[in-house]
C-alpha cells in the first residue's frame, strides 16, 4: 500500500493524544436549542414553524431556500420560543429558530429502514440525502445532494472519503472510524451506487494505523473500495491536496473536484449519508471534539445540533483555569470566540480551549526573505509577495500572482520566523475579490414599471415645482452672472485645485456604482 502525499505542507504539534483514546460520549442538551437558518453554503433555510408551535425530534422546522440550500430539523421535542437573530461562531447575527426543550425527546416516525440498496433508484438516493439536510460537515457546509449531482456522472472515477483529519487536536473522525466503521463503509457504498464507473477510496493518514487495519479488513471483500495510507502532513485533508495525493490530478480555484472526475466527502458527512439513505433519518447529530490544555476532561461528544457550546464545556468537566483563547474548529483554520453563548451547527467540528494565546503574544517583524513560506505553501504560491499586495490593496497584482489559488490553510503564517500574519491578510483580500466577482456576475436589477397613476402624480409634482419666471432687469442679471464666473473651489475669486485624493475617491465610487 503506497504512502501518498503532496508537495509542501507542515508538521505542527497535533495534540490528538488529549482525546483520541476516550470513547464518544452522548450529550443531552439542558437549555434552549438554537438553529441558525444559515448552516450551509447557499440560500438560507426558510422557517415553516411559528412561535408557540410544538415540535418533535426529527421534525422539519425549516425548508431549503433553493436547490443550493438544505432543510433544518428539530433535534429535541419542545415549543418554538422565538424566531430571531442569534450570534454564531463567525460573530455574525443570523436569523435562528429557538426551541425550548421539554426533555421528553418525542420523535417522529422516520420510515422503514433498509439493509441493502437493491431496488433503490439513484434519484431516490439523492432525494433522501437532500431531504435529510446533509451538508459537508468538514467545515465548508456545501449541500451534499448538489455535490452528488454533477452534470456528467459517468465521468466520475473516484469517490474519496476524507479520513485524513489533519487539523491538530481534532479526533472526531478518528473515533467515528474506530467505533462505527461499518456506517462509513455503507455510506461509501451509497455514494458509489450513484456513479457506475467510480472507485471508492478511504484516504487515511498513516498516524492512524488502527483505522487503516480495521477498514482494510471491512473492505477486503469490496471490489470497488480500497484503503489508501497517506503521509501524515498538514493540510493533507484539504480537498485539492487529497485529490492530488490519491489520484495525481490537480485542480485549481476555477474547477470543481467533479471536473477532475472526483467526489470528496469527509467521514461525518458519509455517515450522515448512510443514516439518510438506509435509516431515512435527517441530520440531527454530529461529533464535536472538546479539548485543549484548559479543559479538565478532553474528549469527543455526540451532540444534538443546536446545543450551546457552554454546555459542552460543562460536560467536559469545565475549565482547569480560565482559557486565554477559545477556538471553534481547528487551530489552523478555526474561528476564535469571544464567548461560549453560541450554538453548535452542522459544521461545528471542535471546541478548543487554551491557557495561552500564543498568536496574540507574537510581535510581527520585517520579512527576512527566507523563503520558508514558499516551501510550506501546498498551492506553490509566494505568500510573502501576496501579503504585500493584499496590505496595499493591489488587487490586479494579487490576482496576477495567483492569489485566488490560496487554500487558506495557514501554513505560511505557521512557519514564518518573522511571525507575520500572512494567511490573514491574504484571506481578507481573497474574500474582497470573491465578493467583487460575485457582484460582477450578478444579473442587473430589473426596472419595475411605474403604475400610470404614480407617473401622473410625479408629473403633477414636477409641474408644481417649476421655478417662477425671472423678472429681474437685464443689468442686474449681467452683474450676477459676472459674480458667478468665479472658478469652482475658489476663495475670494482665487482658484484652488481640488485635492487629488478627493478625485481618486470619486473615481473609486464611480467604479463601485458600475
Amino acid at each position: 500500500m503506497p504512502k501518498l502525499t503532496f508537495v509542501g505542507g507542515i508538521h505542527p504539534y497535533d495534540g490528538k493524544d488529549l482525546s483520541k483514546d476516550k470513547p464518544i460520549k452522548a450529550v443531552l442538551p439542558k437549555g434552549d436549542l438554537v438553529y441558525p437558518l444559515s448552516q450551509h453554503i447557499g440560500a438560507p433555510a426558510k422557517p415553516i414553524v411559528a412561535k408557540g408551535d410544538h415540535v418533535l425530534t426529527g421534525q422539519k422546522i425549516a425548508e431549503a431556500g433553493g436547490f443550493v440550500s438544505a432543510p433544518i430539523y428539530a433535534t429535541v421535542s419542545g415549543t418554538v420560543k422565538a424566531i430571531e437573530p442569534r450570534r454564531v461562531v463567525t460573530g455574525d447575527m443570523v436569523n435562528s429558530i429557538i426551541v425550548t426543550n421539554d426533555g421528553n425527546y418525542e420523535e417522529v416516525d422516520y420510515g422503514k429502514k433498509i439493509d441493502t440498496l437493491e431496488g433503490l433508484e439513484k434519484k431516490e438516493i439523492i432525494r433522501r440525502i437532500q431531504e435529510a439536510g446533509v451538508v459537508g460537515m468538514g467545515g465548508a457546509g456545501f449541500p451534499t445532494h448538489v455535490k452528488l449531482s454533477p452534470k456528467e456522472p459517468d465521468k466520475i472515477e473516484y469517490c474519496i472519503a476524507n479520513c485524513a483529519e489533519c487539523e491538530p487536536y481534532l479526533t472526531s473522525d478518528y473515533r467515528r472510524m474506530i467505533e462505527e466503521p461499518e456506517k462509513l463503509v455503507l455510506g461509501m457504498k451509497a455514494m458509489l451506487a450513484l456513479f457506475d464507473n467510480a472507485k471508492g477510496i478511504l484516504a487515511i493518514e498513516d498516524n492512524k494505523p488502527d483505522c487503516i487495519e480495521k477498514l482494510s479488513q471491512l473492505t477486503a471483500s469490496e471490489p470497488r473500495i480500497e484503503v489508501y495510507a497517506l503521509k501524515t502532513k498538514y493540510p493533507q485533508g484539504a480537498e485539492r491536496q487529497i485529490i492530488y495525493a490519491c489520484t495525481g490530478r490537480a485542480i485549481n480555484s476555477s474547477m470543481l473536484p467533479a471536473d477532475a472526475g472526483c467526489i470528496v466527502d469527509n467521514v461525518d458527512t458519509i455517515v450522515a449519508i448512510y443514516q439518510a439513505v438506509y435509516e431515512q433519518k435527517p441530520l440531527m447529530h454530529r461529533i464535536v471534539t472538546v479539548t485543549g490544555d484548559a479543559i479538565n476532561d478532553p474528549r469527543n461528544f455526540i451532540v444534538r445540533i443546536g446545543t450551546n457550546y457552554a454546555e459542552l464545556v460543562e460536560e467536559a468537566g469545565g475549565f482547569k483555569e480560565q482559557p486565554a483563547k477559545v477556538v471553534s474548529g481547528g487551530p489552523m483554520m478555526g474561528f476564535a470566540l469571544f464567548g461560549l453563548d453560541v450554538p453548535t451547527t452542522k459544521t461545528a467540528s471542535a471546541l478548543l480551549c487554551f491557557t495561552k494565546d500564543e498568536v496574540s503574544a507574537m510581535e510581527p517583524s520585517a520579512c527576512i526573505n527566507c523563503g520558508r513560506c514558499i516551501d510550506a505553501c501546498p498551492s506553490r504560491l509566494v505568500p510573502r509577495r501576496l501579503s504585500v499586495y493584499a496590505e496595499k490593496f493591489q488587487e490586479e497584482k494579487f490576482v496576477k500572482e495567483n492569489g485566488m489559488e490560496c487554500v487558506e490553510c495557514g501554513s505560511c503564517s505557521f512557519v514564518c520566523p518573522a511571525k507575520r500574519q500572512l494567511a490573514q491578510v491574504i484571506k481578507s483580500m481573497r474574500k474582497l475579490q470573491l465578493a467583487k466577482n460575485r457582484a460582477k456576475a450578478a444579473p442587473p436589477p430589473k426596472k419595475e414599471d411605474k403604475p400610470a397613476e404614480a407617473g401622473k402624480a410625479e408629473e403633477k409634482k414636477a409641474g408644481e415645482a417649476k421655478p417662477a419666471p425671472d423678472t429681474k432687469p437685464a443689468e442686474t442679471k449681467a452683474a450676477e452672472n459676472k459674480e458667478n464666473t468665479k472658478p469652482t473651489g475658489s476663495v475670494d475669486g482665487k482658484a484652488q485645485d481640488a485635492a487629488p485624493e478627493t478625485k481618486a475617491e470619486q473615481g473609486k465610487e464611480e467604479k463601485k456604482d458600475e
